[in-house]
């Protein structure tokens, strides 16, 4: 795990680098600020910054990262969404990448009513790929204006380019500050503007910042420098008074550190996933221990019923929830029917839900279909679809075929997701499918009445086998956004902690109602 977590360190420190030294030297040589330095003074004193899809973009041509930094953080004491461009990586154009990943933060601060933040520093839409950019886009700004609809408030803080479509960013924003000498904001630069009218102009009478704060009024806020863009941005978040600082959810609860430690999480998953092991040791590492007002750590609901999935009741950080734990990985109806119940308990008491991911899937079998394993897992998908208290997830092993589904993966929209550095996804493991694919292809070649050539089909399999295992890794699924980040085992409490603390900045009620149960 330890040589995972070093490569993850590497994998991360990409995205860190942004466009480079060179790029970077010359960013600050203008006197600017980096993205992370300016959400470093934004956010409060010795508060965290949970960054999200640090790898969106990974194993692609695109810079590790997306040319953007997202996350959220404590602004003047209230859980803020942030979305800062990175200017070293072209100039901070959006591609495809930086696309998703908005469009990522965006639902997060919508799902949670969080003020969203963005420091923006960008060229807009990288041109070579606007076909994958302009028409999702534009859901960018569709999404601004909800959320001012839905009364989140949106904040701009403008410190260079803001141009083409990016404009509407600030446009659209609720407040909008910008940074004299800095900040451009037009929807066409001058040589678009000779281009398309012959009207010869220069950047400042364009879409300079002192012309939209005496002019067209763009900018409700005119900011002598980046610092100073900075603490009026603190400052316009103080003032939302709908917004209260974030406080612990329960005084009567006594937080206490986990009774087991921490560290020990490193040696819990086993190299070969293949290899089961105790979810409950997991637990009783990111959980509160015992105090004063708890006796126990973790309330199992069920133990003796379907025991390769573990259900029960504990707290993080003092937040309660209710917990679902692949412990053998296989799910067969009775832990089906075990988790739709749990589910629907949850929902009665409206307390948040965590799924702890390590499963290759639902049962198969003669004994297991003549059973009823369809109809039970279709009960557990029907209860996780329909749930409407806040979900998380973990992913620390594998999380394969419909068990993924079940145990609420990325379709199904949990409130965040994050994966450890030993996690595998896909539909099955990768000398599964492999085996299956040889399967088809030799009793096609019998119904054909022709030979099968193993040898020949050797090489394709071996093929196979290295592309799925490859499309399996956490970095692959990490890149494509299919997780909110890949995180070190040891800091799954802490993340889980910040999580809870930004879900319950919201309200929200249990389900009252499911679709059929067959």
């Amino acid at each position: 795990m330890l040589e995972k977590l070093e490569s993850l360190e590497a994998e991360n420190a990409k995205a860190v680098a942004g466009g480079g030294e060179r790029y970077v030297e010359r960013h600050h040589a203008r006197g600017k600020l980096l993205p992370r330095e300016r959400i470093e003074l934004l956010i409060d004193e010795g508060s965290a910054f949970l960054e999200l899809s640090p790898l969106a973009g990974w194993g692609t041509d695109f810079v590790v990262g997306a040319s953007l930094v997202t996350g959220v953080g404590v602004v003047e004491g209230v859980q803020s969404v942030i979305v800062a461009n990175d200017p070293t990586v072209k100039g901070g154009a959006s591609n495809p990448w930086t696309v998703r990943k908005s469009f990522r933060a965006h639902q997060i601060a919508a799902e949670n009513r969080l003020p969203v933040i963005a420091l923006v520093e960008s060229g807009g839409a990288d041109l070579p790929t606007q076909k994958e950019i302009f028409i999702p886009g534009g859901k960018t700004f569709r999404d601004i204006t909800r959320h001012s609809a839905a009364k989140i408030p949106t904040i701009a803080l403008v410190f260079g380019n803001s141009t083409a479509g990016g404009a509407y960013i600030p446009g659209m924003s609720d407040y909008t500050v910008m940074v004299k000498e800095q900040a451009k904001v037009f929807l066409g630069g001058p040589p678009l503007v000779r281009m398309a009218t012959g009207e010869e102009s220069d950047d400042e009478s364009l879409g300079g910042a002192e012309m939209h704060a005496r002019t067209s009024g763009l900018a409700d806020y005119l900011a002598a420098d980046e610092r100073d863009a900075i603490r009026i941005g603190r400052r316009i978040v103080a003032r939302l008074t709908s917004y209260a600082p974030a406080v612990p959810t329960t005084t009567s609860y006594d937080v206490a550190e986990p009774d087991a430690d921490p560290e020990e999480l490193l040696d819990l998953i086993p190299a070969d996933l293949k290899e089961p092991f105790d979810p409950r040791e997991v637990v009783a590492r990111i959980c509160d221990g015992v105090s004063a007002s708890n006796g126990a750590v973790f309330d199992e609901f069920k133990p003796l019923y379907g025991p390769s999935l573990v259900t029960g009741w504990a707290r993080i950080h003092g937040h309660p929830v209710g917990i679902l734990a692949n412990a053998q990985g296989v799910l067969f109806s009775q832990e089906a029917q075990k988790a739709t119940q749990f589910i629907q308990l949850a929902n009665q008491v409206d307390t948040p839900l965590l799924f702890l991911h390590n499963t290759t899937g639902y049962m198969v079998g003669a004994e297991y279909e003549q059973g009823g394993i369809i109809r039970h897992g279709a009960q557990m998908i029907n209860a996780v679809s329909n749930s409407s208290v806040p979900h998380l997830a973990v992913i620390m092993g594998a999380s394969y075929g419909a068990g993924n589904y079940g145990m609420n993966g990325r379709a199904y929209d949990p409130r965040f997701l994050f994966t450890w550095p030993s996690a595998k996804s896909a539909v099955m493991g990768p000398a599964q499918l492999a085996g299956v694919m040889e399967i088809v292809a030799r009793q096609s070649a019998e119904s054909k009445g022709q030979t099968f050539d193993a040898a020949e089909f050797a090489g394709i399999k071996q093929l196979v086998e290295s592309q799925i295992e490859e499309q399996s890794l956490p970095y692959f699924l990490s890149g494509m956004l299919y997780d909110d980040g890949v995180i070190d085992p040891r800091d799954t409490r802490t993340v889980l902690g910040i999580c809870l603390s930004v879900i319950a900045q919201s309200s929200w009620t249990g389900g009252a109602g499911y679709g059929v149960f067959r």
